[in-house]
């Protein structure tokens, strides 16, 4: 099903992205050797290139129609049901607030009772705060903390600086650095990423804090952009991260107009011409012919059609997706900016629980309450599992998509975790439509999904 070829390729200019490849004239003197991925299934013609696919995803799509969605979402405007169809008014409540009852219900505070540990001192005299926020993605630069950048953890650790305790703080006075505190994470999320209950904690020696105290600290940093959901005492023991059960990341994809009908029909008619092509192509030389604008390039006995299906099934997306639910893979092949030593073994495996996508349409505020206009349609992917990659859900969507639109088989997905080249999965998703939607801290209930 899956080989390598050789493809002799040109360095990369500044105007020719990296990810591109062709073959250049054989007086070229700066040339490398790359190991580019095939697909040798029957549907290798109609497959986008990692330069196609980039395109598909990002030009001419109303991404900021999706920044304004996520926007309503964390400032309370908009409930993420409205988006599944939904619509009565009198459920409409914080859908963050009731995301976070649910998941944290397993990590209420837990008091130390036993006699011997009570009165200990050191780590034991100290109190855990455990913090849920709702951040836009497109308003910061991710979550990590770098110079000059905007990071949500930098705007949280220096709000919450005043509630550290005063041994701490004369330590960092003499050091000359901020009051800041140490915040620990449950996951951290790309530049333009959004999450509605994202889980943070940090611990102090202080015990005479409000809840309602940290929240306003926050929320009066970045009105608008970031917000506390709750603030709440737990256990010692507690971490954010190594706690967690299981993630919820959901992502929309904006669905262009054009794409809206006749898919299934125009992907058929677009393969049926690619075989015709084929058929018409000299093997082993190499030509260009133009047929219905369509230009096609035979290289070392493989095809490149130019003109490539344009629009995919949600359906198609939907079934794809299914055959990852309840099943632990290696997902290496669909991480990016992973260190080599993380790429092979149990470090890679996930387990996803739930796996969908469905059609939506983008709510408006006026559409909610009372208002009919029909708002942008989208795909919408929802993806629960016990852990994810870096970059392993915009990747997989994308991969998803590209699948989709080519009209591979049940089993595409399952056939590229088994691939040794990461060029055999298209490039990550823009970061614009994913949302880490809520944490769980309890076993996976899966009557509590949105995507059925």
């Amino acid at each position: 099903m899956l080989k390598y070829v050789r493809v002799v390729t040109a360095k990369a200019t500044a105007k020719e992205p990296i990810w591109s490849y062709s073959v250049m004239d054989n007086q070229t003197t700066d040339t490398s050797t790359h190991l580019h991925y095939d697909h040798t299934d029957s549907c290798k013609d109609s497959r986008w290139t990692a330069r196609e696919c980039y395109e598909f995803m990002y030009n001419n799509r109303p991404w900021q129609k999706v920044h304004d969605f996520y926007l309503n979402l964390v400032n309370g405007r908009l409930p993420l049901q409205s988006l599944l169809g939904i619509h009565e008014r009198s459920s409409f409540k914080d859908t963050s607030v009731q995301l976070a009852a649910k998941s944290l219900e397993a990590c209420e505070e837990v008091e130390l009772v036993d006699g011997k540990k009570k009165n200990r001192t050191g780590r034991w005299a100290r109190t855990t705060y455990k913090i849920v926020l709702s951040y836009h993605g497109d308003s910061f630069d991710g979550w990590q903390k770098q110079p000059g950048l905007n990071a949500v953890q930098s705007v949280v650790e220096r709000s919450i600086g005043s509630f550290i305790d005063d041994f701490k703080a004369q330590k960092l006075k003499e050091k000359s650095l901020p009051l800041e505190a140490c915040v620990s994470v449950a996951g951290r999320t790309d530049k333009g990423v959004t999450a509605l209950s994202q889980v943070c904690s940090f611990f102090t020696w202080r015990n005479d804090i409000k809840m309602q105290d940290l929240e306003d600290a926050i929320n009066s940093v970045s009105p608008g952009k970031l917000r506390a959901v709750s603030a709440s005492k737990v256990s010692r023991d507690f971490h954010p991260n190594f706690s967690a059960k299981w993630r919820r990341y959901f992502y929309i994809f904006p669905i262009l107009d054009l794409e809206n009908e006749g898919i299934e029909s125009d992907k058929n008619e677009e393969n049926s011409n690619f075989k015709e092509q084929q058929s018409e192509l000299k093997i082993g030389s190499v030509s260009v012919e133009e047929k219905d604008d369509c230009s096609v390039l035979n290289v070392e006995n493989g095809v490149e059609c130019r003109n490539k299906p344009r629009s995919f099934s949600v359906e198609r997306v939907n079934q794809l997706l299914l055959q990852l639910e309840g099943k632990s893979l290696s997902y290496r092949m669909f991480a990016r900016d992973t260190k080599a030593s993380r790429s092979t073994g149990p470090p890679t495996e996930c387990f996803i629980y739930h796996a969908r996508a469905t059609e939506a349409r983008l709510p408006f505020v006026e559409e909610v309450y009372g208002n009919d206009n029909k708002g942008q349609k989208v795909m919408c992917v929802e993806l629960i599992g016990n852990r994810f990659l870096r970059r392993m859900v915009r990747v997989l969507v994308a991969t998803t998509i590209r699948e989709a639109a080519a009209g591979a088989d049940d089993e595409a997905l399952l056939n590229l975790m088994e691939a040794t080249c990461r060029r055999a999965t298209a490039p990550p998703a823009p970061p614009d439509g994913l949302c880490l939607l809520d944490v769980g801290y309890e076993d996976f209930n899966p009557a509590n999904t949105l995507i059925r």
